[in-house]
């Protein structure tokens, strides 16, 4: 682009949150942006460019061609071109093999990530920025609500997860569609964005109007601002129940283990996190609510119970311990929980697990919040 847009004031909206988000990077970083032609991504990659330079960073853009609609080449080469056109450099373009995994939403944010990752790494970036909007944020709300999630799920998406930041979770679309309005730039308009066969696009079309129509103006800033005070709310647990895990986790055969005596006085809120973070770092594994309170039943509820089956993960109660092993390499036949019991009974003994010794600990047993800790990421 030869001549500099004029400064309005949606130009400008767009331009002060790139600015906030890339605070804290080093100097002449890196910054990738993922523009997929349409308004929310052009604008971000219209204001990056800017702000980039003038923080001295060097920007650039990944586009990502999913091969789902006809053209979808000539969408991307559109959107890589007019990112050469903004300044931005270098210009990636990734043709991706979208699966079937968990749906057509899931499995093509799925590729595109990794497309994006690798791009990163191939690119030494410091950051990439991705475009949601804070109606983008409003509907995911909307949709978790509709699903009956937890606060991990209300949260929304955060503003920073890793090296991925959304600097406009503040701005809403209408902004973004001004401000390449006013830049001269025609946004490409994506079918799937009007196709009432996703849920996401029923919500946007539907369901926010008539919110707004019934209880007036300012929905969409509401479930934002829901979003943030959950996010806080979330990452104070998340923090808490990652040093508990640094303090009580053991290597385990196959995986780790936690002291029963340690987690049976938690509350549930905090005894259920533990588990789904556990299970998430050590096995890349994300539980259903239902998954979870089965695993937290060998806590609250133990009565002999057998072991838990995940997917690709066993847990079960062993000596006081809560046991979490991959599946994949425990060895078939006896698991180790009915090996000891085996060799408990042959000696005359009751198991470890059904013994008066094995009783649910008093309050004062938990460990205690003692730090910040560190922060643990959404999957």
């Amino acid at each position: 682009m030869t001549n500099r847009p004029r400064l309005t004031p949606a130009i400008a909206d767009v331009r002060r949150a790139v600015r906030v988000s890339l605070r804290g990077l080093d100097a002449n970083s890196v910054v990738l942006v993922a523009p997929s032609g349409g308004p929310d991504s052009l604008a971000l990659a219209l204001a990056t460019a800017f702000e980039a330079h003038r923080l001295g960073h060097r920007a650039g853009a990944v586009v990502i061609d999913h091969g789902l609609q006809p053209g979808s080449a000539d969408v991307a080469f559109a959107a890589s071109e007019t990112a050469r056109s903004l300044g931005l450099d270098p210009v990636l373009v990734r043709t991706v093999r979208v699966g079937t995994a968990g749906g057509p939403e899931a499995a093509a944010r799925t590729a595109r990530y990794l497309a994006l990752e690798t791009a990163r790494q191939e690119c030494n970036a410091s950051a990439v920025l991705l475009g949601h909007t804070l109606d983008d944020q409003a509907e995911t709300v909307l949709l978790g609500l509709a699903r009956g999630s937890g606060a991990t799920s209300l949260r929304g998406m955060v503003a920073v997860t890793g090296s991925y930041r959304r600097p406009l979770l503040g701005v809403r679309r209408r902004t973004t569609v001004q401000a390449c309005e006013d830049a001269g730039l025609t946004p490409w308009n994506d079918p799937h964005n009007s196709d009432s066969g996703y849920a996401r696009v029923r919500v946007r079309r539907e369901v926010l109007p008539v919110l707004e129509k019934a209880l007036g103006p300012g929905i969409a800033e509401a479930l934002a601002r829901t979003a943030d005070q959950l996010q806080e709310d979330s990452d104070a647990l998340d923090r808490f129940a990652a040093e508990l895990i640094e303090e009580l986790a053991e290597p385990a055969e196959a995986g780790i283990s936690l002291p029963v005596a340690s987690l049976a006085p938690n509350p549930a809120a905090l005894l259920n996190r533990l588990i789904r973070l556990v299970v998430s770092a050590e096995f890349h594994v994300s539980l259903t609510r239902a998954q979870t309170l089965q695993v937290a039943a060998l806590v609250t509820d133990w009565h002999g119970q057998k072991a838990v089956a995940l997917p690709g993960i066993r847990v079960e109660r062993r000596v006081g311990l809560i046991v979490f092993s991959s599946a994949g390499l425990l060895q078939s036949g006896q698991s180790g929980n009915d090996q000891q019991r085996a060799g408990q009974r042959s000696n005359g003994q009751q198991p470890a697990d059904r013994q008066p010794a094995d009783r649910q600990p008093s309050a004062g047993d938990g460990l205690r919040h003692t730090g910040p800790g560190v922060d643990q990421e959404e999957q």
